[in-house]
């Protein structure tokens, strides 16, 4: 297949769910795609499933992986014109009952790295004046999560950094933006359910449309946002929850 104008992606967090699907559709399309997360024999199996350009482990809640991972795409492709920044993590527990390390961990994997990967991705694409920054909040950080306070706060924090970056690179031609998931259909949700004082059908009956969201439909918001359709679209946070963030 012919690669869409020789564009190339970074997927983070892309061995399964959300992040998955968002690398699948790019394949399709004719992007070059490269995927990343921690579980290597996960990872290699997406990425020989969806046909993925190339793989690379890494754990970003480490800074020196964060920078390695850039490196290494660009190494292999010569740039980076498209980053998907959907790596993150869940903690389900009332705030005076949070752990340290939970803490730590969520706040260095779902606000850290994104900062670091765009750091070091985006001298690629100022060079080039073309890129895409698209990161993946959740609708807890626009609406709240009672006992997700911890989650709430680190993907809220996407909106004010993509808000500041996309008037700092505007003029480079590159855009930045979020999309907030509400519930999604992965192994993640039916985790986050399991752990919730909250039945599956209950958390279903809370939804205005009644329904969970699928991962393609993630993966095409996210597969627009990146195209010259969308060049006009920037400094947005974008909410695809089934209508949750109605009130």
């Amino acid at each position: 297949m012919k690669k869409t104008k020789n564009k190339t992606v970074l997927v983070t967090g892309a061995s399964k769910g959300i992040g998955r699907e968002i690398a699948k559709v790019f394949c399709d399309d004719g992007y070059n795609v490269f995927i990343c997360a921690r579980n290597s024999e996960l990872l290699r199996d997406t990425a020989r499933q969806i046909n993925a350009e190339g793989y690379f482990c890494a754990d970003l809640t480490k800074a020196s992986d964060c920078k390695r991972v850039v490196e290494d795409v660009v190494k292999a492709a010569g740039s980076i014109d498209i980053l998907v920044n959907n790596a993150g993590d869940y903690v389900y527990s009332s705030v005076e009952n949070t752990r340290e390390p939970d803490i730590n961990r969520l706040i260095d994997l779902n606000i850290k790295a994104p900062f670091l990967l765009t750091k070091y991705a985006v001298r690629y694409m100022k060079e080039k004046k073309w890129g895409r920054i698209i990161n993946i909040g959740s609708i807890s950080g626009v609406v709240g999560e009672a006992n997700a306070s911890l989650y709430s706060m680190t993907k809220s924090s996407l909106t004010g950094f993509t808000k500041a970056l996309a008037l700092e690179l505007a003029q480079y031609n590159i855009t930045v933006n979020t999309v907030n998931p509400g519930w999604v259909q992965t192994e993640l949700a039916q985790e986050a359910v399991e752990n919730s004082d909250f039945t599956y059908q209950e958390e279903i009956e809370m939804i205005p449309q009644k329904r969970f969201i699928q991962p393609y439909e993630i993966a095409a918001l996210v597969k627009y946002i990146a195209s010259e359709d969308a060049k006009g679209m920037t400094a947005q946070s974008v909410s695809l929850c089934a209508g949750l963030s109605a009130g």
